[in-house]
Formats: structure tokens, C-alpha cells, sequence
């Protein structure tokens, strides 16, 4: 009878080893819930420069960017108001990671493109890599006709490109940080003291302050800047207001300039002597072809 009950023992003892180690390889092979934070700012810029976000795939959108003159140039100018570049630029979802776009600003006339890919998404989960990781590239072209007579510049010469790194956390639904080191190549320069590869890091911050307001810094620290002008850092201050399929954000920069390679290197004036410029971006998005099939791994964006 002992005997019996030893092997009923080792039998159930075994039984339940055996499960456990079924119910292991299930929880290795079922498809796992990613916790992907959303929303670390609300659209594709922190104010000049660009933030982490990109547009979901089949998304188009509209931006128009404007900045007026300096408030300081007192009420002649209306406060700079008469005086204004603008830009506008259609960007496309290419997929959920890659973004791309084209643009045109009245300074200097300059047409750019750019792309913006997402190498990795910050989550929710504390033992996945913390932080958001974008890289992205832009060229413009320099089109404005201000050359001496037979001097006239080739195209490879109007060209500058732009290389960033944009790594970005939200570290809570109200504020999240990115930090951008950018590399700005011309490919010719006015004086041969010119830099033709300037470096430069940007740090931005967001500071949510009610469902769809938010308020938002940004400064890029220039290392080695243009010898040929008196080169200022870029520094800018706005706000968010989300208002239904647009993003509208109202900026006090002193950066007259909307494309990378222009505010980070070539912005001249001094904001805390009162050289702000007034501008806003507003942006309308517009969505093309059929909702995705669910995907057997289910993504759950969180706005954590």
C-alpha cells in the first residue's frame, strides 16, 4: 500500500512539472502586449526644430510656418508685424517610422527635403530602454539670386545638408525632454574662417498644461559658428493648442528662420535684447488609403 502511494505521489509530482513547463512555453510563443508611450509631443516640431513624432502612415500634413519681424523695431513696423518670412511644407507618412517632406521658405528662397526615422520607441515597461531614438537628414537648396555679376554660384554650392540624432523620454504625462545633437554641413562658405561642418546640441522641453495646452522651450547650443555674421543660439519659448486636426503653436524666438541649417547657424539676433520674433506654426492633417488589418501582435499606444 506504501508503495502505491509513493508512485501516485511521484506521478502527481511529475504531472505537475510537466504542466508548468507547458504553460512556460505558451507564455514564450503568445504574442506580448508592448506598451508604446505616445504623445511626448504633440506634433512633428518642438517649436523651430524637430521633435521625436512623426506621422502615422498614409498621413499628410500641411504646415505653414511664419515668423515676423522683431518687436523691438517699435510701432513704425507695428512690432514687426510688417515684416514676415514664411514657410510651407507638405510632410507624408511613409510608413508609422519614416516620415518625409518638402518645403519652401521666402528667406533666401530655399527649398529643402527631408526624411525623419524612428531607429526606436520608448516604453512604458521599467526594463525596456528608456528613452525614444530618431535620426534625421534634410537638404536645402539655396535658390535666392544675390551673387555679383559672374559670380554666380553652382548648384553643389547653394547646397547645405543636416544631420540630427533626436533622443527624447516622456517622463510623465506633463513633461517630456529631447536632446538633439545636429551636424550642419555647407558645402561653400562666404570666408575662408567659415566652417564648412558646424556642430551644434539642442535640448527642447514640454510642460502639459490642460488636455490640449502645452507649453514648450527649445535652445541649440552652437560649438564652433560662422565667423562671417555675429552668430546667435537659437532660443525659443510657445505654446501648444491642439484644436481638433490641426496643432497651432505660437513661438517668441529669435530666430527669423524655419529650416535647421538657418536658425541654428545663421540666427544674428540677441532675444534677451529684446530681438523676438513673433510667429506661429499650423499644421492640418489629412489621411489617405484604408485602416491597417489588426496585426496578430497587438500595440497598445499609451500616454503615459
Amino acid at each position: 500500500m506504501k508503495k502505491l502511494i509513493i508512485v501516485f505521489a511521484i506521478l502527481a509530482m511529475g504531472s505537475k512539472t510537466w504542466s508548468q513547463d507547458l504553460f512556460d512555453i505558451l507564455d514564450e510563443e503568445t504574442p506580448q502586449t508592448k506598451n508604446y508611450v505616445s504623445s511626448t509631443f504633440k506634433g512633428t516640431r518642438i517649436l523651430n526644430g524637430h521633435s521625436i513624432e512623426n506621422r502615422n502612415k498614409g498621413t499628410l500634413e500641411f504646415m505653414i510656418s511664419h515668423r515676423f519681424g522683431r518687436v523691438n523695431l517699435g510701432a513704425e513696423e507695428l512690432y514687426g508685424l510688417d515684416q514676415s518670412n514664411i514657410r510651407f511644407a507638405f510632410e507624408y507618412g511613409l510608413t508609422d517610422n519614416l516620415m518625409l517632406g518638402v518645403g519652401r521658405s521666402s528667406f533666401d528662397k530655399e527649398y529643402d527635403g527631408f526624411f525623419k526615422y524612428k531607429l526606436i520607441k520608448q516604453r512604458a515597461d521599467k526594463s525596456s530602454f528608456p528613452f525614444a531614438v530618431s535620426v534625421f537628414g534634410s537638404a536645402a537648396y539655396r535658390s535666392i539670386d544675390d551673387f555679383t555679376p559672374g559670380n554666380e554660384p553652382s548648384f553643389s554650392e547653394r547646397m547645405t545638408y543636416t544631420a540630427q540624432l533626436l533622443l527624447a523620454r516622456k517622463f510623465s504625462p506633463g513633461f517630456s525632454l529631447q536632446i538633439t545633437p545636429s551636424l550642419i554641413h555647407r558645402n561653400s562658405v562666404k570666408i575662408e574662417e567659415d566652417p564648412h561642418n558646424i556642430f551644434a546640441v539642442g535640448i527642447g522641453g514640454r510642460v502639459k498644461l490642460t488636455k490640449r495646452i502645452a507649453i514648450n522651450g527649445e535652445y541649440h547650443y552652437t560649438v564652433n559658428p560662422l565667423e562671417s555674421i555675429d552668430a546667435s543660439n537659437s532660443l525659443a519659448f510657445g505654446i501648444d493648442i491642439e484644436t481638433g486636426g490641426h496643432v497651432f503653436q505660437i513661438i517668441l524666438s529669435n530666430s527669423i528662420t524655419m529650416i535647421e541649417k538657418s536658425f541654428i547657424t545663421e540666427s544674428t539676433d540677441d532675444f534677451f535684447e529684446g530681438d523676438v520674433h513673433l510667429g506661429f506654426n499650423i499644421s492640418r492633417a489629412f489621411q489617405f488609403g484604408k485602416n491597417k488589418k489588426k496585426k496578430l501582435e497587438k500595440v497598445k499606444e499609451s500616454d503615459q
